[in-house]
């Protein structure tokens, strides 16, 4: 492979486009050397290093502009000659699974450009776009639209699908642009659109379509991840066809990117108003199986990138905004995007002629941000809660969503093994809290594994060195409770550990060698005035709910009772609380 020639791209600029031209004008190919050659193993070793599982690739099918960044292509079945040959690019793949790291492509069936040497008009007629105009058009990206009606077309997309899966062993597709293809409106304006057969605004042929290529992708490779890039609420994204879903197994939350993006660029003041913008998420988490995604589409044209986005007067107080940020979408359920140059905390935007800003690493603030998103990667691979119940309602549950003023949230994640169980307590707002109590799901001890404000990530160490035992002290509507630091824009992340209460030994003093019966002990006086237990908490709530509840069965109360004295037994707990609330 150290004999490979690249064609060069036409973004390169200064000097270096100066040796590409001249290689140019002399024999049209330019060897550009081992910076080129060794590009593969580096990124793998990076990859690897960072803890990231896959990547995924912006298009890499044959485009004629650059600016376009792939989305719109004329070679269907040709990777780039920017970056190699299809063998080069085969070595590539091949070398990512080697290291353990799965390959994503985003792949385009929405639409294609209008280069007279592509699709576009193909025999002089509309061959493989709509002949309807208004159906054959995407005015706002100058493109064409398939008409996924026709046989041939539907064909040829399939192949295309099937080409990479097979021939460049590609792990999944990133389907872009779905929600275009589904509605017949979509970004149509003052009514230039022709309804279906039954006078609605969805595509019938492009839904048949997208069905019948998640089928075939999955008959070839049935670990393939068919991924919908779908911004709209059209439902069943995520299921198989025979109840009506459209056959992908992953979809974007663009909703929660939305929300999360818009919450996170307010003053913490003004998140007080805007709590929703966190919490909502999980009113339909669990409606399909989501992708949380910082993608390309956030970093450019304006919107800055994740850093530039963040609040504060200082570089400090946007890295502590953006620790917490990413904090936050590791324990969100759901899997995981970041678009490039993000977890090392670039400043600019992401712009496709220049490289990534590799330079900052150089600066501590930078290297910091690197370091938190590794061991963030490390979290995630190495804590059953955060991936195995990942898409079931089990898997998460709110210890406190409703702190509106105070601008904190705290969850769990769990399996179905306690000993499993994560508690997440994050805090969006410059304002650290000592002694904060915090409600926790069963009597255990509990590590923090993760401080975002961990000085070795450019925090200001306000973290939980030691291993807190909880407190049989009633709070966020939980029998037990824990006293943390909280530090300011930051989260804390807790290793739970179950342990069983012990009960409470009686304390009145005995004779030696004597028995006292049960009889006797009730008959004292002393003993009737000072009971050995008092009445806990989570009895009296259950009292109360009981009176709320029209007289809930007695069996109720029953069940409190031995939750209480057993505290080892979850799944009775989740019912008594269910019921308390």
């Amino acid at each position: 492979m150290n004999d490979r020639i690249f064609l060069s791209s036409p973004t390169i600029h200064g000097e270096e486009q100066k040796f590409v031209q001249e290689a140019f004008d002399t024999n049209w190919v330019a060897p550009l050397g081992k910076n080129v050659n060794e590009f593969e193993r580096e990124l793998a070793a990076y990859v690897k290093d960072m803890g990231y599982t896959a990547i995924e690739l912006l298009p890499v099918t044959e485009h004629p502009l650059d600016d376009s960044w792939g989305y719109q292509c004329t070679g269907y079945f040709a990777p780039t000659s920017r970056f190699g040959t299809p063998k080069d690019f085969m070595w590539f793949v091949n070398h990512m699974h080697k290291n353990g790291i799965l390959v994503l492509l985003d792949w385009v069936p929405a639409h294609f450009c209008k280069d007279i040497q592509g699709l576009y008009e193909f025999d002089g007629t509309c061959c493989y776009e709509y002949s309807d105009p208004n159906k054959r058009e995407h005015a706002a990206w100058g493109t064409r639209v398939f008409d996924y009606g026709r046989p041939e077309v539907k064909s040829f997309l399939f192949s295309s699908a099937r080409f990479w899966l097979e021939e460049y062993h590609i792990d999944g597709l990133r389907v872009d642009a779905v929600a275009s293809m589904l509605y017949l409106d979509y970004d149509r304006q003052g009514g230039a659109w022709t309804p279906n057969q039954y006078g609605g605004h969805e595509n019938l042929e492009a839904i048949e379509f997208l069905r019948e290529l998640n089928a075939m992708a999955f008959q070839t490779d049935p670990g393939v991840l068919m991924i919908a890039e779908e911004s709209t609420a059209w439902p069943l994204v995520t299921r198989p066809p025979d109840v009506g879903g459209l056959g992908f197994n992953l979809k974007w939350n663009m909703g929660w990117m939305n929300d999360m993006c818009h919450y996170l660029k307010l003053d913490p003041f003004f998140r007080q108003y805007n709590h929703k913008d966190i919490t909502f998420s999980m009113m339909y988490a669990f409606s399909e199986n989501f992708v949380l995604p910082i993608s390309h589409d956030e970093v450019v044209h304006g919107k800055g990138s994740m850093a530039g986005k963040m609040p504060g007067d200082t570089q400090e107080k946007k890295f502590a905004n953006l620790r917490a940020a990413y904090g936050f979408m590791t324990g969100h359920p759901g899997k995981k995007l970041l678009f490039m140059g993000q977890e090392f905390g670039q400043m600019d935007e992401w712009n496709e002629n220049r490289s990534l800003e590799w330079e900052l690493l150089q600066y501590p603030v930078h290297k910091e941000m690197q370091e938190y998103v590794k061991a963030l990667n490390h979290l995630y691979t190495t804590q059953p809660a955060l991936y195995e119940m990942d898409y079931e309602p089990e898997g998460f549950e709110w210890i406190n969503c409703t702190y509106n003023d105070e601008n904190i949230a705290i969850f769990i994640r769990k399996t179905k093994r306690p000993e499993d169980t994560l508690l997440f307590v994050c805090n969006f707002v410059p304002v650290a809290h000592e002694k904060f109590r915090v409600g926790v799901p069963f009597a255990g001890k509990y590590k923090e594994i993760l401080n975002s404000d961990s000085v070795k990530f450019g925090g200001t160490g306000a973290t939980n060195p030691r291993v807190k035992a909880s407190k049989k002290e009633e709070w966020d509507a939980r029998e037990h409770s824990i006293s943390i630091t909280l530090p300011p824009l930051g989260i804390c992340v807790f290793q739970c550990t179950p342990v069983k209460e012990e009960p409470k030994k009686e304390t009145g003093k005995k004779a030696a060698g004597k028995k006292e019966t049960a009889g006797a002990a009730r008959k004292k006086p002393a003993a009737a005035k000072k009971p050995s237990r008092t009445p806990g908490p989570v009895e009296a709530a259950g009292k109360k709910a009981a009176d709320a509840l029209d007289r809930i069965s007695q069996k109720v109360g029953g069940l409190i009772k031995k939750t209480a004295q057993s505290g080892g037994q979850q799944e009775n707990k989740e019912s008594v609380h269910k019921e308390e609330r």
